[in-house]
């Protein structure tokens, strides 16, 4: 029994210089070891992500084949439609963002007073025609 009680208080002593900032036991392969380990935590989450993607993958032939039976849209075709919605719904909107000045609008005044006023010289009888041309 004095043995046990030796080896207990001795291993009891060791930890407690360790805890108190002692001489750790340096073990040469430890680096070694640890990349080991960090190879393998890198390994083993890859194969669970690839686990997940094949999972979601499988999930996503399952949902496909239900919105073809049943001919629902996906979310993102739901949403892409909602918001062409919105813009066309928005077109004569008081609160649509501004976008810039469409041909025929605007800053071309001269040439629509040209172009309205050889619209009306069209359809006026010759000899007036020949008025408003001097």
């Amino acid at each position: 029994m004095d043995f046990v009680m030796k080896q207990a208080l001795g291993g009891a002593t060791k930890d407690m210089g360790k805890m108190l900032g002692g001489d750790e036991e340096k073990d040469p392969d430890a680096e070694k070891k640890e990349e080991e380990r960090q190879e393998a935590l890198r390994q083993e989450e890859e194969e669970r992500k690839a686990k997940y993607q094949k999972m979601e993958a499988e999930r996503e032939t399952m949902r496909q084949g239900i919105r073809d039976k049943y001919g629902i849209k996906k979310r993102e075709e739901k949403e892409a439609e909602a918001q062409a919605a919105m813009e066309v719904a928005a077109e004569g909107s008081l609160t649509r963002p501004k976008k810039a000045i469409p041909a025929g609008c605007g800053n071309e005044e001269e040439e629509e007073d040209e172009s309205i006023l050889d619209t009306v010289m069209k359809y006026l009888p010759g000899p007036f025609q020949d008025m408003f041309k001097k």
